[in-house]
């Protein structure tokens, strides 16, 4: 594997919810009415810049809002994480307060994190507020269909709602737990070559090391690993095949050189094959969400001309299919990836 400083195009342009994904969403349950916008959020007189416990800069900022701006907010995000955890019972709030919000003028959806504590015990949950992007809900359905793992999200209009997905984040474990003499480093390996495998797949670009999580749970004699994707919004949208494949970033090397080290070609080879069929049996379950999800995509621009050619020509070296050729969209792109998965898994 080799390391690169791979480029993104940090300026990927906002793309609004079509009549076919509005379509979809409601079909599946994932619109809402929420009582506060994206908006309204950004009704804020200034910001502060929040610190980490070593005084560095976390990116995030603390928006200040006018008093009486700031009551009616707090009570709509009560109302808001109500609706996205237990379908608008507002008797889970009761007893909760929101304890701060925080802005990232950084990302492509600048979004709003939020901290809601429980009064009772001092139980605290995040979750967030962004601009409503198409092709990042595209890749949360993604998330949602074609990896083991469930997201939870809900969308008005412009604004969409997300859980927060727990999990130590990719460049901090990298750092001060990768080395962990309890932890299989095989296991660690095997996952990220799993992940990798995912993201070609799915077309889930920058998969940087602090755009994942790292998901650790305890089992019998040993720790089984996850790596989670927490940031959507490089959704297929470049035409570099090398953005969705987090093996190139050098953000990630900790995590190629723990392969290098601990894998073969032979066992590299093995974890994709595993990781291939655990999608086509996600597919065959979900074949006909996928399908509805694929229709959506198709009344939509989610990328341009010129990278959806870069990007065709590229998966048709990178796989040896010039079937790749005649594929004029992302979602052409995605779906024979998957269908060339189906048809290797039947070999």
């Amino acid at each position: 594997m080799e390391i690169e400083d791979v480029k993104i195009s940090r300026k990927k342009p906002i793309y609004p919810v079509g009549v076919g994904l509005t379509k979809y969403l409601r079909i599946y349950q994932r619109d809402a009415k929420f009582p506060i916008s994206y908006k309204d959020l950004l009704d804020f007189t200034e910001t502060v810049p929040v610190m980490d416990k070593n005084g560095n800069d976390t990116f995030w900022e603390t928006p200040l809002y006018p008093p009486y701006l700031q009551d009616r907010l707090y009570e709509g995000l009560k109302v808001v994480y109500a609706i996205l955890k237990a379908s608008g019972n507002t008797r889970i709030v009761q007893h909760k307060i929101i304890d701060r919000i925080e802005y990232c003028s950084f990302g492509n959806t600048k979004p709003f994190r939020i901290r809601i504590i429980n009064r009772l015990n001092d139980v605290y949950d995040y979750f967030y507020i962004k601009q409503a992007d198409a092709s990042r809900i595209y890749g949360l359905e993604l998330e949602e269909i074609l990896s083991p793992n469930q997201v939870n999200y809900l969308v008005d209009r412009d604004t969409l709602v997300e859980e927060h997905i727990v999990g130590i984040p990719g460049d901090v474990f990298s750092k001060g737990g990768i080395d962990n003499p309890d932890y299989n480093q095989t296991r660690i390996a095997k996952e990220f070559v799993k992940f990798n495998e995912r993201c070609i797949i799915s077309l889930l670009g920058d998969m940087r090391a602090y755009n994942f999580v790292m998901q650790i749970t305890p089992d019998f004699d040993d720790f089984q690993f996850r790596i989670r994707a927490i940031d959507f919004d490089q959704q297929f949208y470049e035409g570099n095949p090398k953005v969705y494949m987090p093996q190139y970033f050098k953000e990630n090397f900790p995590y190629v050189k723990l392969a290098m080290e601990h894998l073969n070609e032979k066992t590299v080879l093995q974890y994709q094959q595993e990781e291939r069929s655990s999608i086509v049996h996600r597919v065959r379950s979900e074949r006909h969400r996928i399908k509805d999800l694929r229709d959506a995509s198709q009344l939509q621009v989610l990328s341009n001309p010129e990278n959806i050619v870069r990007l065709s020509q590229g998966y048709a070296h990178f796989y040896d299919n010039e079937a790749y050729f005649q594929c004029k969209t992302m979602t052409d792109i995605v779906e024979l990836n998957v269908k060339n998965v189906i048809r290797q898994v039947k070999l």
